[in-house]
């Protein structure tokens, strides 16, 4: 999930018009002031004459001109500020107003690194264009459909039919979407192949990407690549390095097919690393899994079964292989 230097520059001229609309706002909103307000139009006129007139007075030896400079600017702004709230504005009305406020829409944080906004914005370009937006056109909660499922016989674990089970799942998937930005929370998927658990976490991938939440989507074995190359190759790419940290980041972790990756004991400590990492951080990770829970645990150690089954709700899905009967 690397950048490439044109999709760098695709993203960074999306800054840059975002730079310039702030700008044509600021002056609409100025001028839609000095219409209505016009003692505003003078109490601006008034802070550039002084900062000319101070600006005169301090090349001409008084040092005392800065500090004069600051308190006629603040008096000022107290103006303004008292003018715009008696006509019902907010006092930071005629000020530029940014999409991403720790960024000011430039990218880079004041420290220089990227800001999270930039790595947002790198995650959708990257969905926009590899097969994932397609998948998600397709699997979502609007086209989610109940008539792959059997109702005509009650399965004996879940003591209901395969198809009322899956309306409860339905509800547990929407509620964890509509309410992650509250609640967040963790999920495990599990059931053999074709049970729906792909579409379940692509239904709820896309309703978070289509709220700006900041989801990576990873199989198993793409998930150990990144943590494999940012471990042992001697020179990491940079972007190679961003994306070990988005993983660790990201609003939303999805594992998919855990399981099915070559398993030994570097997986198991990265996997219980990347766990353990998202947990203390707080943020939220969703696991589909062909393995049982025991499974799980012979697998990956108990110290991963245990934070999965503390920190994790548990979703077993049931039924034939939907894929047989599209």
């Amino acid at each position: 999930m690397a950048l490439s230097n044109s999709q760098y520059q695709e993203i960074m001229r999306d800054y840059q018009a975002q730079q310039l609309k702030n700008k044509h706002r600021q002056d609409d909103r100025i001028q839609e002031i000095y219409g209505k307000i016009p003692a505003m139009k003078e109490l601006d006129q008034a802070v550039s004459t002084r900062a000319v007139l101070r600006a005169k007075e301090l090349l001409n030896g008084d040092q005392a001109a800065l500090d004069r400079l600051r308190e006629e600017i603040a008096d000022l702004r107290e103006q303004k500020a008292f003018l715009l709230e008696s006509k019902g504005y907010p006092a930071d009305y005629m000020e530029m107003h940014y999409r991403c406020p720790d960024c000011r829409d430039t990218a880079y944080t004041p420290d220089g690194n990227k800001c999270h906004c930039f790595r947002q914005a790198q995650i959708r370009l990257l969905y926009a264009q590899s097969n994932l937006e397609a998948v998600l056109r397709r699997e979502n909660f609007q086209t989610f459909s109940y008539q792959y499922f059997d109702d005509s016989r009650v399965e004996p674990a879940i003591g209901t039919t395969v198809a009322r089970y899956m309306k409860q799942v339905y509800k547990w998937c929407r509620d964890f979407a509509d309410r992650f930005d509250e609640k967040g929370g963790n999920l495990l998927f599990t059931g053999t192949t074709g049970r729906g658990k792909t579409f379940l976490t692509n239904c709820i991938a896309k309703e978070l990407i289509d709220r700006y939440h900041s989801v990576i989507y990873l199989s198993a074995h793409d998930l150990f690549e990144v943590f494999s190359r940012y471990r042992f190759e001697y020179q990491t790419e940079e972007e190679m390095k961003d994306m070990y940290q988005f993983i660790l980041d990201c609003d939303l972790l999805i594992i998919d097919d855990l399981g099915t990756e070559l398993n030994n004991s570097f997986t198991s400590s990265q996997l219980f690393f990347c766990i353990n990492q998202r947990l203390l951080a707080g943020k939220s990770t969703i696991i589909s899994t062909n393995l049982s829970l025991d499974r799980l645990r012979d697998e990956y150690t108990d110290r991963v079964a245990s934070r999965i089954m503390s920190n994790y709700t548990i979703i077993p899905l049931y039924g034939e292989d939907i894929r047989l009967k599209i």
